[in-house]
């Protein structure tokens, strides 16, 4: 299953909120489920998780993680294009 991941910068690795330009990216993500997806993307960004991953029904999760980079919020959503490879 394909899924699309927004990504919403919300602070920097000081703390200070994050605004204008690159504050929400979207990615795309093939995962069987919605446990897959969120492992994957972690391990792909060496991120950690913060507190819980928030399942919703219809293969949806949100979840708080750190990087490198900062503090993000992602929201995992099934895509309406399954598998397609470029």
């Amino acid at each position: 299953m394909r899924f699309t991941i927004e990504e919403r910068h919300l602070t920097d690795m000081d703390g200070r909120p994050v605004t204008g330009g690159h504050a929400v990216e979207f990615h795309n993500l093939d995962a069987e489920t919605i446990d897959d997806a969120v492992g994957l993307y972690v391990k792909n960004d060496a991120a950690e998780i913060l507190g819980n991953v928030l399942k919703f029904p219809g293969f949806q999760a949100v979840v708080t993680i750190r990087k490198q980079t900062g503090v993000y919020t992602l929201q995992f959503t099934p895509a309406s294009q399954q598998n397609l490879r470029a």
